[in-house]
């Protein structure tokens, strides 16, 4: 792995251990910063300061499989459900509205820090595209809900087999709709990531 590391560019490696072999290949790129991965226990409350106090609330999680609900017809298949809990992951991650387009763990394309939604689902759709990635079976997963079907359609046009969202608008069922009657998967996680 360190051989095809070096291969291509990489400024910062994390890992949860490495083998000396390992550590002597990937300190020949100068300036190459190598850290080990540690489980730490973090604190459940954030806090940020404001105007006059301190804002403080709960950290945002993860859904994983345990805390989500399939809300189509159609279930989601094993690889599916790996690459909609890892797109979510990314979602939380990146500046809302977030989208992100994902198939077999890895990252195809994110539209982010828009105003809509449908501007951050083609901004996806376009980064993925201008790599070359073909988005049939791709997964998509959206940090907010959606209020209309407008961005299920334009997932299901391009080929987007399975949808992770928060749901909760009150249009739920129109998006769930479209994904019933074109065959696509869609789950709620009942948490809305918003980072900012």
């Amino acid at each position: 792995m360190a051989k095809k590391i070096n291969e291509l560019f990489f400024e910062v490696l994390i890992a949860s251990s490495f083998d000396e072999t390992a550590i002597e290949l990937l300190k020949i790129k100068k300036n190459r910063i190598i850290l080990k991965k540690k489980n730490a226990n973090l604190e459940r409350m954030s806090f940020r300061t404001v105007l006059n106090g301190v804002l403080c609330q709960e950290k945002d999680f993860i859904a994983d499989q345990n805390n989500i609900k399939i809300v189509s017809n159609l279930n989601v298949s094993d690889s599916q459900m790996n690459d909609l809990i890892f797109a979510n992951k990314i979602c939380k991650h990146t500046k809302s509205n977030a989208i992100v387009l994902a198939k077999d763990n890895q990252l195809l394309g994110s539209g982010c820090g828009q105003t809509s939604r449908v501007d951050a689902l083609k901004q996806a759709i376009l980064k993925a595209k201008q790599f070359g990635f073909s988005l049939n079976n791709a997964v998509m997963a959206s940090d907010a809900f959606f209020p209309f079907p407008d961005c299920v359609e334009i997932a299901g046009k391009e080929g987007i087999s399975a949808i992770i969202q928060p749901g909760g608008s009150k249009n739920d069922q129109l998006s769930i709709n479209y994904c019933n009657d074109n065959d696509i998967a869609m789950i709620h996680t009942g948490i809305r990531h918003f980072k900012h």
